[in-house]
């Protein structure tokens, strides 16, 4: 996690999913922002990758207030579609109320406008 006197981020790196989340989220939140992973998994790989639906629970876990799905856009390691990370962790945040973005590969972020970032623009690439 990276903090000062304004902000208080968390970085997941991979990571399969359990109480660790908690945890973090009991001892050092709330966390403005949450970078967390989410694809290149695998049900034979679920303890050091999370599956989408995780993702967004781990964003509840550890109490952010917006998460962003890392770890899925740069090229394909597993099995699953391309972009089938991003749909399910995003329809999963839906349904659980977790603010999320998910900014176009290598576009800016500013923390004090997140909302800014909700373009599913994955759609439109082949």
């Amino acid at each position: 996690m990276v903090q000062n006197d304004s902000t208080n981020i968390f970085f997941s790196g991979d990571s399969g999913y359990g109480n660790h989340f908690k945890e973090i989220g009991q001892n050092y939140s709330p966390f403005d922002f949450a970078m967390l992973e989410c694809g290149q998994y695998n049900t034979l790989w679920k303890e050091i990758h999370m599956m989408p639906e995780e993702t967004a629970q781990a964003g509840i876990d550890v109490k952010a207030k917006t998460i962003m799905p890392i770890h899925w856009g740069a090229f394909k390691l597993a099995m699953h579609p391309w972009t089938d990370p991003v749909v399910r962790v995003t329809q999963r945040a839906k349904e659980l109320n977790v603010p999320i973005v998910t900014p176009i590969i290598g576009e800016y972020i500013y923390l004090d406008q997140p909302s800014q970032y909700k373009e599913e623009w994955w759609e439109s690439v082949n």
